[in-house]
């Protein structure tokens, strides 16, 4: 059974065409990148995976359930991650994760467990007592990624994880999505970073003006991804 299978969606927002009849399976462990250029519908794509819109037309199913007629069993089966981390700036990282923990009805051995667990992970244990409203953008995301996989979800929907992070903190989040996937997570991501693509993705799909152009496997298309992109994108 397919993670995550997108049939036939379409959002139209009054006479605009968002996303326009568009259909992916992505299947346990795969690492998914969907690339496009901006305004093709990446992100309308993702809102609709997740719940927050609900297609004019089509159904989006996680592990199983469809998103927007089992909406709770859907959603406790992926952990989100946005374009724009949101913290509350009043809380500290670790009362963040704490609260998203409590959120999923995890037991509060099992949340402190995993809160240990992901410090680990993503190198948050010198920052996360500190209040959100002292982070940079870095470590942001890293307290954001380790929400996301609080829950232990089997899915993991991520919106341009890369962009606006230093050095150190694109490596870390890389180098725990390549671990995830090859736990068994399956991850959607959208990224405009083609370098980022080829390096993780199993799989990649490009859309355009709401439709999916094409789809192929990275590791075949021998380093000319960027120029195949553009040439399709244009």
């Amino acid at each position: 059974m397919a993670m995550i299978e997108i049939q036939h969606i379409t959002k139209k927002f009054g006479s605009f065409t968002a996303v326009n009849n568009l259909s992916l399976s992505i299947e346990s462990g795969q690492l998914f990148g969907f690339l496009g250029p901006n305004g093709a519908g990446k992100t309308t794509t993702i809102k609709m995976l997740t719940g927050l819109y609900e297609p004019t037309s089509g159904h989006c199913f996680i592990n199983g359930h469809d998103v927007h007629w089992t909406p709770l069993e859907a959603k406790r089966s992926f952990g989100y991650v946005p374009d724009q981390p949101f913290l509350y700036d009043k809380l500290s990282g670790r009362e963040f994760l704490h609260f998203v923990g409590g959120l999923f009805g995890m037991p509060y051995e099992s949340v402190k467990a995993k809160v240990d667990e992901v410090k680990d992970y993503f190198e948050i244990g010198s920052f996360m007592d500190k209040r959100a409203e002292e982070y940079s953008q870095g470590m942001k995301q890293r307290i954001v990624l380790s929400a996301a996989l609080m829950h232990n979800p089997p899915v993991l929907i991520i919106d341009e994880p890369i962009v606006g992070l230093d050095p150190r903190s694109a490596r870390l989040v890389k180098d725990v999505l390549k671990q995830k996937t090859k736990e068994g997570l399956t991850v959607f991501m959208s990224t405009h970073l083609l370098e980022v693509v080829e390096e993780l993705c199993d799989r990649i799909a490009i859309i355009k003006n709401g439709r999916i152009i094409y789809e192929d496997v990275p590791a075949q298309r021998n380093g000319d991804l960027e120029e195949m992109f553009l040439e399709l994108t244009k």
